[in-house]
């Protein structure tokens, strides 16, 4: 048997190998792919050992191994009844002719990272695992949590397994337990410039500074200030129809709406040429980037 998983999931992957292992009744073996040669296919393939009738053999990125990848095809054919072969493949190719080669003979799942547009699933989600494990949680709370850290897998587990120490689980105590994730304080940031708020936002700034990548901060500043722009430029359409456009969820959106109004056309490409200024700056200049970003945030905050 062979199965194949693959995708940028890395949790969900995990969890799959993890149930594939607790039903094998006998020690998995794990090789690593990118470090295998050739000459090692055969046993590993071909059937039991002395010691064990059936095998579970996991190999992980074995297509990052250009040559045996290639001849991998021959030996599909060959893979022994008593071997149940698991191929990890996070970014797998499928134009080479292995893989083509592989879906007439494997079992292949694919899990695909969640983004934004899977907020509702990372909702149920949440909920299912806290009834799992026999925690009560209302849909305000899973939803506050969702927000909080977003829909990253990991970062959601771990914040579950806070929470499941507490006596009740409420908006509030996730508030306080748990830390917001960084595209909800780059949130709050542009929107203290939003509001004018040019205190807030140079403390926040050097809050942000002594842990943030300055870069991907402004990446994600930026991606807020077009969202901005494109519901300015929507006029009267609805912001969860500029999500849909936009690939974005719309609670997210929602949140910019009122000031997209506020501030119209010009006033959002004022916000979008003080981005493209600092923008412009950091690659041609040597200027702090964080100095950059503030005066970008300022420069809104006056808008």
């Amino acid at each position: 048997m062979i199965t194949v998983l693959t995708g940028e999931n890395s949790f969900e992957i995990n969890r799959a190998v993890g149930q594939i292992v607790d039903g094998f009744d006998g020690t998995a073996e794990r090789i690593d792919g990118s470090e295998l040669e050739l000459k090692q296919l055969p046993d590993l393939l071909m059937g039991a050992t002395l010691f064990a009738s059936e095998r579970l053999v996991i190999i992980k990125h074995l297509s990052e191994n250009k040559a045996v990848w290639t001849a991998f095809s021959d030996w599909l054919g060959r893979v022994s009844s008593d071997v149940h072969l698991v191929l990890i493949e996070p970014k797998l190719d499928k134009r080479t002719v292995t893989y083509k080669d592989l879906q007439k003979v494997a079992e292949i799942t694919e899990y695909k990272a969640w983004t934004e547009r899977d907020t509702s699933k990372a909702e149920q989600w949440v909920m299912a695992e806290m009834t799992m494990i026999g925690k009560v949680i209302d849909r305000s709370s899973v939803h506050a949590l969702v927000q909080r850290v977003g829909v990253d897998q990991w970062a959601l587990y771990q914040a579950l397994q806070k929470l499941a120490v507490l006596d009740a689980i409420t908006p509030e105590n996730i508030t306080e337990h748990i830390e917001a994730n960084p595209a909800e304080n780059v949130f709050d940031l542009f929107e203290s410039a939003l509001k004018g708020n040019a205190p807030k936002v140079k403390q926040m700034i050097e809050i942000l500074s002594l842990g943030e990548d300055p870069y991907r901060l402004f990446g994600l500043l930026s991606g807020q200030a077009f969202q901005l722009a494109a519901l300015s430029a929507a006029e009267d359409r609805p912001s969860a129809e500029v999500a849909k456009d936009l690939g974005v969820h719309p609670y997210g959106l929602g949140k910019l709406a009122p000031y997209a109004r506020r501030l119209g056309r010009k006033g959002a490409q004022k916000v979008i040429t003080a981005f493209a200024e600092a923008d412009a700056a950091m690659k041609t200049s040597a200027t702090d980037p964080w100095l950059l970003i503030e005066h970008a945030l300022i420069k809104t905050a006056v808008i």
